[in-house]
């Protein structure tokens, strides 16, 4: 019994001392490591259609504007500046993920945890459902959980990390939650593949 004891203390000790130095190879200017990292492979179209939106924006209203023949110097710059301000509401956050840690990357900062470090994964349903996500050294983010559904990988690592915070019994809440998430991707997976196959 105190044998077992011992085990979960050193692994959770080897939890905490990798977690914190993946964190460190992160916020000292990138990912631990270039092998294994993904990210959420519908970021780049959803930046491309944030993009569009705010200088669709734009040119409709100076079009307008010229039309109505008020443009002016003063007039553009204010336009200029809505459409700046409709392209950071519409810049998609970039989830990515590498071997024991979770990187959100807004358009003015970015926050990491520590996947092994994991003690809480809590869905939180206000106007839009974000999961959110804390680890033992106090850090936090928030996403939509749909990026997770839409990218398998993100999920697996998130999953592998939630395990070993599980093991090392940081992690108390939230392992509802994120079974839940494994096993809708895991369904929609075995019925692209049936699709694939051919089979009912």
């Amino acid at each position: 019994m105190g044998h077992g004891r011992w085990e979960r203390d050193r692994a959770a000790g080897h939890g905490v001392a990798g977690g914190a130095r993946a964190l460190g190879r992160v916020r000292a200017g990138g990912p631990p490591s270039a092998d294994g990292v993904v990210s959420d492979r519908r970021w780049a179209g959803d930046l491309r259609a944030a993009v569009f939106c705010s200088a669709a924006l734009l040119v409709l209203i100076v079009l307008v504007d010229l039309a109505a023949g008020s443009l002016s110097a003063a007039r553009t710059a204010l336009w200029t500046a809505l459409s700046a301000l409709l392209y950071v509401i519409l810049h998609p956050v970039r989830v990515s993920a590498g071997p024991g840690w979770l990187a959100v990357r807004g358009p003015l900062r970015t926050r990491h945890v520590c996947t092994g470090l994991l003690t809480s994964v809590r869905v939180s349903e206000t106007v839009a459902a974000r999961l959110v996500l804390r680890d033992s050294l106090g850090h936090r983010v928030e996403f939509d959980p749909k990026v997770l559904v839409e990218n398998p990988l993100l999920l697996h690592r998130l999953d592998a990390g939630a395990r070993q915070a599980r093991a090392a019994g940081l992690l108390r809440t939230g392992t509802v939650e994120l079974g839940q998430l494994v096993a809708r991707v895991d369904g929609a997976a075995a019925q692209a593949v049936f699709r694939a196959s051919g089979l009912p």
